[in-house]
């Protein structure tokens, strides 16, 4: 059985915090590979605009993943209309790929937060869940710690808001973004940077 990882996230941009999470999440929980699943709205940030649209985030993924043989892009979310419950996503995916063993990554500060998630008594019987540990934060045990995998990576404190700020302001992101993605937002002219 194929165990796959799913590392959900708007990725506005995807940065480099985010491709070390995979990696070590990948490796520490013996996963085959990890799916990136760019987000088409997320109920938890429906009041926050994404700042590029899903197409650019989209190709972001696709540049920062394209030389890890064990990373791969999934558009089921962006595919879809409206707020995307991770439940929803998540049974649409296992349906297609019902031999598949799915493990959902999210934040420390994320396992908090399951009792508010969406329909998450279903959640988890779809899928684990494997846990990193945030800067600054240490998830309090709860019922639904069973369910959570927890790993330990290089505390990195790193965001896309952070990555964004930095583009505004016309501050170097080389080392914060894999080098395409640096390429393409300056050549799509994105979050304001000047297009060279």
């Amino acid at each position: 059985m194929k165990r796959i990882g799913i590392m959900g996230g708007t990725f506005d941009p995807i940065h480099n915090a985010h491709l070390l999470i995979a990696e070590q999440a990948r490796e520490q929980a013996k996963l085959d590979e990890v799916w990136f699943m760019p987000a088409h709205v997320p109920p938890h940030k429906q009041q926050k605009k994404s700042v590029a649209n899903a197409i650019h985030r989209a190709e972001m993924v696709r540049l920062a993943i394209r030389n890890h043989p064990q990373f791969r892009i999934t558009t089921v979310e962006l595919d879809r209309e409206g707020p995307s419950y991770t439940v929803d996503t998540m049974q649409q995916v296992v349906t297609l790929h019902p031999t598949y063993e799915f493990s959902f990554i999210i934040g420390g500060d994320m396992v908090e937060m399951l009792p508010q998630w969406h329909a998450i008594e279903e959640l988890v019987k779809l899928v684990r869940f494997i846990g990193f540990h945030r800067p600054h934060f240490a998830p309090q045990p709860s019922r639904w710690t069973p369910y959570v995998d927890f790993i330990e990576i290089p505390l990195w404190d790193l965001s896309s808001t952070y990555v964004r700020e930095q583009i505004q302001i016309g501050k170097s992101i080389r080392y914060l973004v894999p080098s395409a993605v640096e390429c393409y937002i300056k050549e799509s002219g994105l979050y304001g940077a000047d297009p060279t």
